[in-house]
């Protein structure tokens, strides 16, 4: 990997190269998206949001996988409003929706990059892989697969999975399987998928590229209400993790601004 001329280190926590900005028990690094899509073209990276951040809270498993990755991005503007209020700024919300576009239509001209699509409903990929390769004017989207909801409990599956990615050729691997599930897959197979040099765990940007989630206006967005937005559009599926799973990150972070934060996974 390669971010603004500066080569990778084991572990991107410690590279210079990528300033890390401290939340709660995890970080964010402050990159921003221009250099992102331009630079950064082998590795793995998490767009953060509020749900994986209570998810961390809690799931040591998740949080050992989240330390593996290369680059971990500000993927929430509740977030990115809490870092500016604790002084800790980082330069831009860098969400998942926004990059994957931005990085398909770079690379349009590339023969080198082709993309394996992963996750989503039966159907929604394939949805998803014609409106993109329609959009770079060739097949950049070589392969697609919805596996089934429990796949982590049937090897044959994960085996079948990790089959059609690689029989794709794809060099890009996005999956979309849920906070933390996504990211599990990765980091536990990857060493399985030879082939494939830049993994992107992004949630529902399947759904958007499909157009089966269609996405709120920019300002919606941009005042920190997708969450509202999603919870009106999705309410059975959506009221947990908003209304039960997420708020207690915002106490969390105030406790943080008084010091008075402690990790709850400390003593794992």
């Amino acid at each position: 990997m390669i971010i603004s001329g500066v080569p990778n280190v084991a572990n991107s926590a410690e590279n210079p190269a990528l300033p890390r900005v401290d939340l709660l028990n995890i970080y964010v690094h402050d990159v921003d998206m221009t250099d992102l899509v331009s630079n950064f073209t082998q590795g793995t990276i998490l767009t953060l949001h509020t749900d994986m951040v209570a998810k961390l809270q809690r799931d040591t498993d998740f949080l050992h996988v989240f330390k593996k990755f290369d680059v971990v991005t500000c993927d929430s503007q509740i977030l990115y409003f809490a870092l500016r209020l604790m002084g800790t700024p980082v330069r831009e919300r860098v969400s998942g929706s926004d990059y994957f576009p931005k990085f398909y239509m770079h690379h349009k001209d590339n023969p080198d990059v082709t993309v394996f699509l992963c996750g989503g409903k039966p159907g929604v990929a394939e949805i998803a892989a014609d409106k993109i390769n329609a959009k770079t004017g060739r097949k950049i989207i070589v392969g697609t697969d919805a596996p089934a909801f429990d796949y982590e409990q049937d090897p044959e599956e994960v085996d079948r999975i990790i089959d059609c990615i690689n029989a794709s050729g794809a060099t890009v691997l996005l999956v979309g399987l849920g906070g933390g599930r996504q990211e599990k897959f990765i980091i536990n197979y990857r060493d399985r998928m030879p082939n494939v040099r830049l993994f992107l765990p992004l949630g529902g940007t399947i759904d958007y590229e499909a157009g089966t989630l269609p996405r709120p206006a920019p300002w919606v967005t941009k005042m920190g209400l997708e969450w509202f937005y999603r919870l009106m559009k999705e309410p059975r599926q959506r009221w947990r993790r908003y209304l039960v799973d997420d708020p207690p990150v915002l106490w969390a972070l105030l406790k943080q601004k008084m010091g008075l934060y402690h990790d709850p996974l400390s003593g794992n």
